[in-house]
């Protein structure tokens, strides 16, 4: 178990709100939960949801369209790496979705910038100080006997869940197991010396126990791993299971930088990531019902390939929803075409969808938020920028 630094002042005076999360419910009596996965490195969406019924697709992509052999159908025009088969499964039971040519409001291609723009929620970069998903809990409808509150996960909170609104934090831990004996000793140590750091510690062991809940993997690489990515998604479900757990999360998953070598890395990492994403449904349990999981990257990748089996920075990519509470079976957005004159800048997939719309299309359907909280302080300056409908039930 880790806990932030950062969040232990703010663990104090959390203990009696967050027994109180069970009270808090949605209109219509739903619990609802929202998951955003940030995949960080920018994640080809060609190769993730390949548009395999495009007359121009194997062109294009030279040797990265052999994907085309093993990816499993979705429709007339798109299927699914054959790494995900969870995915693959959920999009059949009508709990998965893609968004494709979808893309944040940055253009340019820069990780770091690409990545600000997409959890700040700002049209521009410089905007660091809070993230989209913060802010959005700060603008739930009155009326909950107890405000929502938010979780982040890994041993630095995503940019996405910080801000002015208290949230959790919590990482699985990477170091060797130590002797069971040792909280004991510091928590008696600390009622004699630091009653508010005892408060604290206590806290942080019982959400420790809580997010483990004796099913530790062992897992010792960083969040590439793909069984970094499971732990994460256990820990983070355990906690969002529980009738006093907080009801939002934020997740990163790293390594998605596909330059060299595509097809081989990405079966690993998206591999992992469906398996996530199973782990989410597995231990959520119920509440998967009322689940809403958004996976995101900071842009897509070139369309064509790189002499060294991969891509370079790029522009559209996909979006993936997954949950109960999700109207799955379908691939939503307008296909721009593969066509040397249909690309962004004559090299990438060209976007057709604004991210913003489908998260303020989950913020106002599961959550109530109203059109001009979600344009003035979730995404301020987005006042164009409709939510998009029916996309969870």
């Amino acid at each position: 178990m880790s806990i932030h630094r950062r969040h232990l002042l703010g663990l104090m005076g959390s203990s009696a709100a967050f027994g109180a999360f069970g009270t808090a419910h949605a209109a219509g009596g739903r619990d609802p939960r929202f998951v955003t996965i940030i995949l960080r490195g920018a994640l080809d969406g060609l190769s993730a949801v390949p548009p395999v019924g495009d007359p121009d697709f194997e062109r294009v992509r030279g040797d990265l369209a052999t994907i085309k052999a093993d990816a499993v159908s979705l429709n007339d025009l798109f299927a699914l790496n054959p790494a995900m088969p969870q995915f693959a499964r959920l999009y059949k039971a009508g709990q998965g979705a893609v968004v494709h040519a979808v893309a944040s409001p940055y253009r340019e291609r820069s990780h770091f910038d690409g990545q600000d723009v997409l959890e700040s929620g700002h049209e521009k970069t410089g905007y660091t100080r809070s993230g989209w998903m913060n802010r959005l809990l700060t603008v739930m409808p009155k009326g909950r006997a107890i405000p929502i509150k938010g979780l982040g996960v890994g041993a630095t909170t995503p940019l996405v869940m910080r801000g002015e609104a208290e949230v959790l934090g919590w990482a699985p831990s990477s170091l060797a197991p130590v002797d069971p004996d040792l909280p004991l000793r510091l928590m008696a140590l600390y009622e004699q010396s630091d009653p508010l750091l005892l408060k604290v510690l206590t806290e942080g062991i019982e959400t420790g126990k809580i997010a483990a809940n004796m099913t530790q993997t062992n897992a010792r690489g960083g969040s590439a791993d793909p069984a970094v990515m499971v732990q994460m998604a256990q820990g983070a479900a355990n906690l969002m299971a529980q009738a006093e757990g907080p009801r939002m999360a934020a997740l990163a998953f790293d390594g998605w930088d596909t330059h060299t070598q595509e097809l081989p890395r990405l079966a690993r990492l998206l591999g992992g990531l469906d398996q996530a994403i199973a782990a989410f449904e597995t231990t959520l349990g119920p509440v998967w019902q009322d689940t809403t999981i958004l996976v995101v990257t900071e842009f897509g990748r070139t369309v064509n390939i790189n002499g060294t089996k991969g891509t370079d920075h790029g522009t559209g990519t996909v979006a993936f929803l997954a949950g109960g509470a999700v109207k799955g079976g379908r691939v939503i957005g307008n296909w721009p075409g593969l066509k040397d004159a249909q690309l962004y800048e004559g090299r990438d997939l060209m976007p057709t969808t604004d991210l913003r719309a489908v998260i303020k299309g989950i913020a106002a359907d599961q959550f109530g938020v109203s059109g001009a909280a979600l344009s003035s302080t979730v995404f301020p300056g987005s006042e164009p920028i409709a939510p998009m409908k029916g996309l969870t039930a």
